[in-house]
């Protein structure tokens, strides 16, 4: 059986590799690794199609690295530490040429035990961990296992490196190398591929095997949409259609219209979609994108979750639909989403700065002698229950990390 042109076309090293040069190109942290045979532990993050498995898979065969596999969605604890023995025995081989690499796919849907199981091996050095994730890590991974393994991102390509790559499939692929091929415009295949170089090349496979034998393949707008309208791409929960939908429902949500909105749904509902993997997004749409607009909206996608986990589908489809379009509909504000990021990048580049002494608890005698808790000024104390008194640091004094937004229910500061 003929294989898939995107397997067929799946590049063996780095120079066939296209896209990602901050990771790969020349004198890039990758590169470098694989160049000194010291490859250390890290986690690939971006969107589907843009190259993390195979990435792996090179920086395996490059450093004569054994190379072992798993699958967040179907491995468990009992899977993860059978192959990190496998990996300790491989170490012990006289035939052992370096660490043994642990790649994960869709790393993000480990448990917090899984992730644990994993700890150990990539601390003593038993394995090196590469993860894949579409997910950010810093929501999804533990913090002891980032602690231990770097994160790189991964773009999705660009317009030139999607041409590169279909100039590639049409140069040195067996098929297509072939064929008449005719290149009259570009813009629907890239459009439609969305940065994302294994669509592009389901697309060409979709063209080619749609094109009646002796007959020349034309690639044109006109053609790639046709065909694509004619051959509707299943919805499929595990891959990237997956993650064009819930993209979908969540811009048509944030952007106020219910009626895309509850599209969306009902394409996810009828994939078979996970009902609590939805009812999770519009809890964080809820806080993220409604936020202090509607502070109820937080409950109602609280209570939503809550109801889709007890009954689940089909009747769960009904409070998804009510708490979709309520949140549609619902007035918008990301004040809260954007203060705490604020706030962390100001952590992150201030430190940790000490808490003024009149804010610090006292317990002790000795803490009171020290000045911990002088001069703090108790608020029930004042009129209206308020006072104004420092409650930042020294050194942020006066910074301002919420700005309120433009709705009814949040109002400037006094």
């Amino acid at each position: 059986m003929q294989a898939p042109l995107a397997e067929r076309m799946r590049p063996q090293t780095l120079d066939d590799y296209i896209g990602q040069t901050h990771l790969v190109g020349p004198d890039s942290i990758l590169r470098r690794m694989i160049e000194q045979q010291r490859v250390a532990s890290f986690i690939l993050w971006g969107p589907p199609g843009v190259g993390k498995t195979t990435l792996a898979r090179i920086i395996a065969n490059s450093t004569n690295s054994s190379f072992y596999t798993l699958s967040a969605v179907h491995a468990g604890v009992k899977e993860v530490r059978e192959v990190i023995e496998r990996c300790r025995a491989d170490q012990r081989s006289m035939f052992s040429t370096g660490r043994p690499i642990l790649f994960i796919d869709e790393i993000h849907r480990f448990s917090k035990s899984q992730q644990d199981s994993l700890l150990g091996a990539v601390e003593s050095g038993v394995v090196t961990l590469i993860g894949a994730t579409t997910e950010n890590p810093s929501f999804e991974v533990i913090r002891p296992l980032l602690s231990r393994a770097q994160v790189y991102t991964l773009k999705p390509l660009e317009a030139s490196e999607l041409q590169t790559l279909l100039d590639h499939a049409l140069t040195r692929d067996e098929i297509l190398s072939g064929m008449d091929v005719r290149v009259e415009q570009t813009d629907a295949l890239f459009r439609f591929s969305g940065g994302d170089a294994r669509k592009l090349l389901n697309i060409l496979d979709l063209l080619e095997q749609s094109t009646p034998a002796g007959k020349p393949l034309i690639i044109n707008d006109a053609t790639v949409t046709d065909r694509l309208q004619e051959n509707p791409a299943a919805y499929d929960k595990g891959g990237e259609m997956h993650y064009d939908i819930i993209s979908a429902f969540i811009k048509s949500v944030r952007g106020s219209d219910p009626d895309a909105a509850i599209y969306w749904l009902a394409r996810m509902v009828a994939g078979g979609e996970d009902p609590e993997f939805i009812a999770r997004r519009l809890v964080i749409l809820a806080a993220e994108d409604i936020g202090l607009a509607n502070p109820n909206a937080l409950l109602l996608a609280n209570a939503t979750f809550d109801v889709v986990k007890k009954i689940g589908w089909p009747e769960g489809r009904i409070p998804l639909a009510e708490c979709t379009v309520y949140l549609a509909t619902s007035p918008k504000s990301n004040s809260a989403y954007l203060a705490i990021n604020s706030a962390l990048a100001e952590v992150g580049k201030s430190g940790d700065l000490p808490v003024p002494l009149h804010l610090r608890n006292a317990p002790t005698s000795l803490m009171k002698e020290m000045g911990y808790g002088a001069d703090y000024k108790y608020p029930h104390d004042y009129p209206g229950h308020y006072v104004r008194q420092q409650y930042l640091p020294d050194a942020l004094s006066g910074t301002r990390f919420y700005q309120p937004a433009d709705n009814a229910r949040e109002s400037p500061r006094k």
